[in-house]
């Protein structure tokens, strides 16, 4: 099963990847789906994988990054961008050989969260979000007086801004995710389910535009469902090929209802609810989890702790009310 989710989960972010970088709009959010339905069913992930949950979860974020609107974090003033931010510190941690991308990725991040804010003329918020970004180091220093001069104009549209544009970072971050994508090219899932496709493709088509009673209402979410059953039946019968075991259809079901279940429990802002997990007690060790996370990341940031933190199948929502009742 923890092979078959690895498996999973690899080819999920390299068609994240693919789709971000095509900007291929409606692909990218079904496999966001797919994505996350298998972050979410997975109840401790690997170490060799946090880099591929910390990438995937940054590109949904960079993606709605301008839904100040959108919430990602239970901190209603983290906007979108800001929660991209820390899981792009995450990101950092994990590798060293890129340290010049990651400071220009860095800085853009920091950059267009401000100018987010300015276009939808909140100044106010503008610069207290500044306040959050920037310590008082000196290698800070000059952006931060820098922004804090273009706030205070309340222009949104100086050349600073201009400059480092959000078409600008998202070109950085095809630029990272084509380096990723080399890194993992030689990932057989991405192989052989392109030659599964290629093969099953009308099959496929057959299948998804197969007709069915429904109202009107119900026809953009059933459709949204079907794309995602189609998704996980391809990458079942191509793992079925390679997996000799009888645990891999347990497995298979249990993914499959994760992700109707996200399917049918989306938020009115688009972010999928995680799959329902059974009361649990929490244990020493999760409680010590929890005031270390909280100590690196501050209180809200739940989403962070939850990625970086060993918890045994918790949801940002579990934290924060174990926290409320660690404060009682």
């Amino acid at each position: 099963e923890a092979l078959a989710a690895e498996w999973m989960l690899e080819f999920a972010c390299s068609c994240l990847c693919r789709h971000f970088a095509e900007q291929s709009g409606a692909e990218f959010w079904r496999w966001r789906d797919v994505a996350q339905a298998l972050i979410n069913g997975v109840s401790q992930i690997p170490p060799h994988q946090k880099k591929t949950v910390y990438l995937c979860q940054l590109l949904i974020r960079i993606a709605q990054g301008k839904n100040l609107g959108l919430q990602f974090e239970n901190d209603q003033k983290i906007s979108p961008l800001e929660s991209a931010l820390s899981f792009w510190t995450l990101l950092e941690r994990e590798e060293i050989k890129l340290e010049k991308l990651h400071e220009e990725i860095r800085r853009l991040i920091q950059i267009q969260i401000v100018a987010v804010h300015m276009e939808n003329r909140y100044f106010k918020e503008a610069a207290e979000v500044l306040e959050r970004l920037f310590t008082d180091s000196e290698s800070d220093k000059p952006l931060r007086v820098k922004l804090a001069t273009v706030i205070k104009t309340k222009d949104p549209y100086v050349p600073l801004l201009q400059s480092f544009s959000y078409s600008l970072l998202i070109s950085k971050i095809k630029s990272y995710i084509e380096l990723f994508m080399k890194e993992n090219e030689t990932n057989f899932l991405i192989q052989e389910a392109t030659k599964h496709v290629a093969s099953k493709g009308l099959g496929a088509t057959a299948l998804q535009n197969r007709p069915v009673e429904v109202n009107e209402n119900g026809k953009s979410d059933l459709e949204t469902k079907q794309r995602f059953v189609l998704s996980i039946i391809l990458l079942r019968d191509v793992l079925g090929q390679k997996l000799a075991t009888s645990m891999f259809p347990i497995f298979f079901k249990f993914v499959f209802f994760c992700g109707l279940n996200n399917m049918q429990n989306v938020e009115q802002n688009g972010v999928s609810l995680a799959c329902s997990r059974r009361r649990q007690r929490w244990t020493h060790k999760e409680d010590m989890e929890l005031k270390l996370g909280v100590r690196e990341f501050g209180v809200g940031n739940w989403a962070k702790i939850l990625a970086h933190g060993n918890f045994n199948n918790r949801t940002s929502v579990m934290l924060k009310d174990r926290w409320r009742t660690l404060n009682k």
